[in-house]
């Protein structure tokens, strides 16, 4: 009698203890939750489908929202998310390509002085190109003139004038052209630098300011 009581005392153990251990898995079970285009919230023990593309909460057991997932993106979505990724990447680089050039321009000039001057050489180096195309232009419109003198002698004595004499002027006449294309385009490049010094000065005066209020590092 007494084993038969040791038995059922045993049995009923056993049974709690398996109860027990089920209802802690259960607590510590989660489940999906999500929401249809009405609002309307949907639970499951499973990841569906219709989760994935809604986006979902994580929760346990209480109801309590372990983690969210946001929805799957539409192919637009995704092209949309990476051009704004691309111009935030770009523009970063940008900004980190300003600072590496304005970090230069500080150790280059370590006061406005030196500033001026490197300018001021600048300035003067566009002007010297610009003076030696010149000069060289007035010569190869010395010798296209001279050319065409030649021709005109020709015409006027009721002459031929020859292919190879013709040939010379088509060659000199654009090398005439294309000097003159670049004497303008150095003079437009002189004078974008006189326009752009202004703002230079300002930018690397603000620089050095910035600078001495951090103090020295």
């Amino acid at each position: 009698m007494r084993a038969a009581r040791y038995i059922l005392a045993g049995a009923a153990l056993c049974i709690g203890t398996a109860a027990f251990a089920q209802n802690t898995t259960n607590n510590n079970a989660y489940r999906y939750r999500w929401k249809d285009a009405t609002g309307h919230s949907y639970f499951s023990d499973s990841l569906s489908p219709e989760a994935m593309k809604a986006g979902y909460d994580i929760v346990n057991a209480q109801g309590m929202v372990v983690r969210h997932v946001d929805r799957q993106l539409t192919a637009d979505e995704r092209a949309a998310a990476r051009k704004v990724a691309d111009a935030q990447a770009a523009a970063l680089q940008a900004q980190q390509q300003r600072q590496r050039e304005d970090a230069q321009m500080l150790n280059a000039y370590p006061n406005e002085a030196a500033f001026a001057a490197a300018k001021g050489a600048e300035l003067d180096n566009f002007e010297q190109a610009a003076r030696t195309t010149r000069r060289n232009l007035q010569g190869q419109e010395k010798a296209l003139a001279d050319l065409l003198a030649r021709a005109g002698d020709l015409e006027r004595a009721k002459q031929p004038v020859p292919k190879y004499l013709n040939d010379r002027i088509a060659e000199q006449r654009n090398t005439v052209a294309s000097l003159r294309t670049t004497l303008q385009r150095q003079l437009a490049a002189k004078e974008s630098a006189k326009a752009n010094l202004d703002a230079q000065l300002r930018h690397y005066r603000e620089l050095k300011a910035a600078s001495a209020a951090s103090g020295p590092r």
